[in-house]
């Protein structure tokens, strides 16, 4: 029926079929915790990912007349582009880090499953599942107690500097990062980041609320 199609053809065997389909599921697994937590990479995303890079991979075993590594760098270039799309930087914060590594990693897992590094490729599923679904509650453990803000103090200038203001930071138990300070027009403002529990940024805006000598404070 395909003999028109050649002996190219034959290649899609019953073991290659098996490795599509753990690449599907593995893959999917990962896809699904994508989608759950509304991330711009999903299931669908996750899975085209994966059987694309598996794809690749079984053809460059098949074809690659003793250079299989050539399509396999190239799919590590190609993934490195898709996962740069899902960055983005909003105000101060970087998002989409996680879903870029996401990425990455769910085509290395095609390219093990492809390679029929099925042990490995399994093993890596289970430890990125853990660190999804685990370490984020971790990261809240951590963020109680190591949050950092920025402020912005603005106050006429009376011949002294902002420099006081960090030992305030300090007796409030924050751990401040000096950042650009202006003077102009008689009007000096000094920025800061600053890293301590909620509660400690919590005291010490309320401090900054009661100085008087303050004609803005943004936090």
């Amino acid at each position: 029926m395909w003999e028109f199609l050649g002996d190219r053809n034959e290649f899609l065997t019953l073991v290659e079929v098996n490795k599509f389909l753990l690449t599907i599921l593995l893959c999917g697994i990962i896809g699904a915790e994508r989608e759950y937590r509304s991330k711009s990479a999903g299931l669908k995303t996750m899975i085209m990912i994966g059987l694309g890079s598996a794809l690749f991979t079984v053809l460059s075993i098949k074809i690659g007349d003793g250079s299989h590594d050539r399509i396999a760098s190239n799919i590590v270039t190609g993934i490195g582009f898709l996962g740069a799309g899902v960055i983005f930087k909003e105000d101060n914060r970087v998002t989409g880090l996680t879903t870029a590594c996401v990425i990455w990693i769910v085509a290395a897992i095609g390219m093990a499953v492809g390679s029929g590094y099925f042990i490995q490729a399994i093993g890596v599923t289970v430890v990125v599942l853990i660190a999804l679904l685990i370490f984020p509650y971790i990261e809240i453990i951590a963020d109680r107690r190591f949050t950092k803000r920025s402020y912005r103090i603005v106050k006429k200038y009376t011949n002294q500097d902002l420099d006081h203001y960090e030992l305030i930071f300090k007796q409030h138990k924050l751990k401040p990062s000096r950042g650009k300070h202006h003077l102009a027009d008689g009007i000096i403002i000094g920025n800061w980041d600053a890293i301590g529990s909620p509660k400690n940024h919590h005291e010490f805006v309320e401090a900054m609320l009661r100085d008087e000598s303050i004609v803005a404070f943004d936090f």
